[in-house]
């Protein structure tokens, strides 16, 4: 196999064809063929002189992870396991009536072993590459029968399966394309990465490709914070809190998502909301509620809905935008927090997270 063109933004685009003796522009008329028209096949590209159709045949290839089942909850929800080698990873395409929203793993696995999550308690594998992490956008597009100008597919979040700021090199070439006109032609407000709180790559993000951020907060003390997401340890919320301020500077938002799982008797008492306003009280934000959605070995049960409307009238009385996510692919286990693939744990997570962070 040749270069996997799906993982080459323009400007790596452009160097491949320069070293085939192409011209720059020849990397527009392949990105378009590639991303906006879903072709994997050179002889169908036809503005494309022969020539190069024939190299590129011979040094290239389009291909995305190979589909392993394919499945469509009641509420429309669809949910495909793409197989990436030795592992299996999630996507989730999410309708709704004024958009759609894919939702794409960065990692096959996750390494932060959220306590509350289906994801980090089957290990980690290895980290997507950019081609693996934009096949997932270029099959669903193909599955749907999208094209571009049917925004089928309006918003992409990487909210699946993996921290992606821990997977920044090939997370900001796949940004890149999504983002590019010549591709995927998607705003900066309507692509979302979600981090667990990496400060240094929060940072790195926002200096080279900030996007929507949303970070999963889940608790707001760092006593409770250490408990159910360790990397609350190396980075701690005022830390955390810092970073989200600079990240501000230059977001296409002119706030950050704070996603707060909601667990019963965990974190969901009247002084975890008093405690969560004034963390939230510095940094311009919004704060979505997530019922928490059980797994088969979790530990914590969801808030009751009471409860949960209670907590958010706390934290509007405050003046914070508070939304309640409604569950979708429940029936499919493709809700938030369930997303966990054919996964084979190679590594001692505690000794990544060192590495990496």
């Amino acid at each position: 196999m040749g270069v996997n063109l799906l993982g080459l933004d323009r400007d790596a685009l452009a160097g491949f064809l320069a070293g085939l003796g192409e011209k720059p522009f020849r990397a527009r008329q392949l990105m378009r063929w590639v991303h906006q028209l879903g072709v994997d096949d050179f002889a169908a590209m036809t503005d494309l002189a022969k020539p190069l159709r024939a190299r590129l045949a011979e040094a290239a290839d389009v291909t995305a992870p190979r589909v392993v089942s394919d499945a469509t909850a009641p509420d429309g929800t669809r949910k495909w396991l793409l197989d990436v080698g030795s592992s299996a990873v999630e996507a989730v395409f999410i309708p709704e009536a004024s958009r759609g929203t894919l939702c794409i793993s960065s990692q096959a696995g996750c390494m932060l072993d959220c306590r509350f999550c289906a994801t980090g308690k089957q290990g980690f594998n290895r980290n997507l590459t950019a081609a693996e992490i934009v096949g997932q956008l270029w099959h669903a597009r193909r599955a749907l029968g999208a094209s571009r100008a049917d925004r089928v597919i309006s918003n992409v979040v990487m909210m699946g399966m993996g921290e992606p700021l821990l997977n920044l090199d090939n997370v900001l070439p796949a940004l890149r394309l999504m983002l590019d006109d010549n591709a995927y032609g998607l705003s900066r407000r309507r692509v979302t990465v979600s981090t667990s709180g990496i400060v240094p790559a929060i940072d790195r993000l926002r200096e080279e490709c900030p996007v929507a951020l949303a970070v999963s907060l889940h608790a707001p003390s760092d006593a409770l914070r250490d408990v159910l997401m360790p990397i609350n340890r190396k980075y701690p919320l005022r830390e955390l809190m810092a970073a989200c301020a600079r990240y501000l500077e230059r977001a296409p938002r002119d706030s950050i998502t704070f996603e707060y799982v909601m667990l019963d008797g965990v974190n969901d008492a009247p002084a975890h909301a008093r405690e969560l306003i004034a963390l939230a009280s510095g940094v311009s934000c919004k704060i979505n509620l997530i019922p928490f959605n059980p797994f088969p070995g979790a530990e914590y049960r969801r808030s009751p809905e009471a409860a949960i409307r209670r907590f958010a009238e706390r934290l509007q009385a405050a003046g914070i935008i508070t939304t309640i996510r409604k569950t979708r692919g429940f029936d499919i286990d493709a809700a938030c927090g369930q997303l966990a693939g054919q996964i084979a744990d190679r590594t001692r997570r505690t000794l990544k997270i060192a590495r990496a962070a």
